[in-house]
């Protein structure tokens, strides 16, 4: 005959679990990133691979043997941007995807049910988000290690790992309300298009905003995306067209400005719960 448990139950209203719900914050993560490391083909070789085809077309195109820009070659100038910018775009892909997917096939009651609290869910998802950025961010790195007349060893080491970290933050908070306003694939595929790439694509990538003046370089100082490839650049180059302290305290009030704006909206259920 079993013994009586002389262990006490808390006592109502008291909480079980702790503080802070490690197993099941560590459970989201690790089913978030086995979710893309299922397909990483797709997920990570694919965008590195698309990554490197952007240092080849432009290095061809554009990069003469005697071609410099801010004093390096310029496959090498435009290398720790294509890094960056692999990693920006896969860490919104990341994670304008997860919610956005619960919702459509009717799985959302999987993320809101569970005990866990708004910031662990959150964290989860930007933590798995910033994940896949830097598995791409790596294997872009490590392939552009071994390409010819392509220096990418870097200098400031810092600025690498804080800028890397903000970028992939940034967007991983701007993929989660992504991926909660959207009702549809076409919603998150219109951000992409319209604000994710175009963005991008005029950071200062392939070439230095020094060189842009009048409308055209306020516009460019006034894109987040600017100062996250050139602190990213200057870890490398030990050169910016950026005050880089500027740059990297803008990008965490950025980030914590987003991070605050997702807690109220995941806390708030808008658009996950009916």
């Amino acid at each position: 005959m079993d013994q009586p448990s002389n262990r006490a139950l808390p006592a109502p209203g008291v909480p079980v679990l702790p503080i802070v719900n490690w197993g099941g914050l560590r459970t989201l993560y690790v089913k978030e990133v086995r979710r893309f490391f299922k397909v990483q083909l797709q997920t990570i070789w694919a965008p590195a691979m698309t990554t490197l085809l952007f240092l080849v077309i432009f290095s061809v195109a554009l990069g003469r043997a005697d071609r410099t820009v801010m004093g390096v070659p310029f496959a090498t100038f435009i290398a720790p941007g294509l890094i960056m910018m692999g990693m920006m775009q896969n860490a919104f892909a990341n994670s304008s995807f997860s919610l956005l997917v619960g919702k459509i096939q009717g799985t959302i009651v999987d993320y809101l049910m569970p005990p866990l609290s708004t910031g662990e869910l959150l964290t989860a998802m930007v933590a798995a988000a910033m994940t896949r950025a830097a598995l791409v961010g790596g294997a872009v790195w490590l392939a552009m290690l071994l390409w010819p007349g392509v220096h990418v060893i870097p200098q400031h080491l810092w600025a690498v790992l804080w800028f890397g970290v903000m970028g992939s933050a940034l967007l991983s908070f701007f993929g989660v309300l992504t991926s909660i306003w959207a009702e549809k694939f076409d919603h998150a595929a219109a951000v992409t298009n319209f604000v994710v790439q175009p963005l991008s694509l005029l950071s200062g990538t392939f070439y230095s905003v020094d060189a842009m003046h009048g409308v055209f370089g306020a516009i460019s100082h006034a894109n987040p995306f600017f100062y996250v490839i050139s602190g990213f650049r200057y870890g490398f180059l030990g050169q910016a067209d950026s005050p880089i302290l500027l740059g990297a305290l803008l990008l965490l009030g950025i980030n914590c400005v987003l991070a605050v704006i997702c807690y109220a909206v995941l806390a708030r259920g808008w658009r996950l719960k009916a």
